[in-house]
């Protein structure tokens, strides 16, 4: 699992004011969110809706191997760019609403 920051709240909170190379960034990221989803490696992606943008965004993912984690982690468009700031942890599903 990757948590995510904003590393400018107000900014990620209203699309409005974004440069091209932000949509850009938003497109890039969104496009390899499907790609790992794809690929069976994305459980889910989502993000806080919390007043002012600054709430974190998360990436569950399911791969073989931390240093497969770890290369998706440092691929991920939003810290590449500087859009977000981020952290990798460890994760294990112990309970479900589905079958996973």
């Amino acid at each position: 699992m990757y948590v995510m920051r904003p590393t400018d709240p107000t900014k990620a909170a209203c699309r409005d004011n974004w440069t091209p190379q932000d949509q850009a960034t938003f497109a890039e990221h969104r496009a390899n969110l499907e790609r790992l989803k794809d690929e069976g490696a994305l459980i889910l992606a989502g993000s806080a809706r919390e007043v002012g943008g600054g709430g974190p965004a998360i990436c569950i993912i399911e791969v073989d191997s931390e240093a497969e984690a770890q290369r998706i982690f440092a691929a991920e468009p939003f810290i590449k760019r500087g859009f977000a700031t981020g952290t990798l942890h460890p994760y294990h599903i112990a309970i479900s609403r589905n079958e996973l």
